[in-house]
């Protein structure tokens, strides 16, 4: 491909994006350098300043891909079933939730600085798949929930995506964690992914 052609250009993004996933992996937020995600790429690190100007941009990036890879989903439920009840309906909104466990994480991060270090152009690209995850939402319910209201339905998705930002922190909890609320006598269920988020689902719905 032609230096600077479009292809080259997403491609380039990709290959970086799919670095930092891999250093997201064994690494935390804060570890992560740009000369890292450059080291697992194959060309040389001021290349990625042709590309993105900031760690948060490339992480805005991955978070932005995994709002698409969710809306993929969300989209197979809404045109692939006729009808669903409402116990169908919170299985397949948690199975689609427990499958995208990288968008969890994401979420639990500082994204007030994640957004507040990337330029405006970058943010709204971003912002236009994670509205689009809200529209699917919102169609499902309005689909599979005829009953509900508008505003009830606004409800639902006004609880439900807050209530994401938590699930990561409750589901993955390491050894030490865990042995520290035993040693503080916190009485504790653990739970999946798809188990807190059915049970959130049913609930709302």
């Amino acid at each position: 491909m032609p230096k600077g052609s479009p292809e080259r250009t997403a491609a380039r993004k990709e290959e970086i994006i799919n670095a930092c996933e891999k250093l997201y992996q064994t690494m935390s937020f804060k570890d992560i350098t740009l000369k890292e995600i450059g080291n697992e790429t194959s060309f040389s690190r001021p290349t990625i300043y042709n590309y993105f100007q900031t760690k948060e941009e490339i992480f805005l990036a991955l978070f932005e891909r995994e709002y698409m890879r969710w809306n993929e989903e969300l989209e197979s439920i809404l045109h692939d079933n006729e009808k669903l009840t409402k116990k169908q309906v919170a299985e397949k909104l948690a199975t689609s939730i427990a499958n995208r466990k990288q968008l969890l994480k994401l979420l639990a991060m500082n994204n007030y600085d994640m957004e507040a270090n990337s330029r405006h152009e970058l943010l709204i690209s971003f912002k236009v798949a994670y509205g689009r995850s809200l529209k699917n939402v919102g169609k499902i319910l309005t689909k599979f929930c005829p009953k509900k209201s508008e505003k009830e339905i606004r409800d639902i998705i006004y609880v439900f995506f807050p209530f994401m930002f938590g699930i990561y922190p409750y589901t993955s909890v390491t050894d030490k964690q865990q042995d520290a609320m035993k040693q503080a006598n916190v009485d504790y269920v653990y739970q999946s992914v798809f188990e807190i988020t059915n049970n959130c689902l049913l609930k709302l719905l």
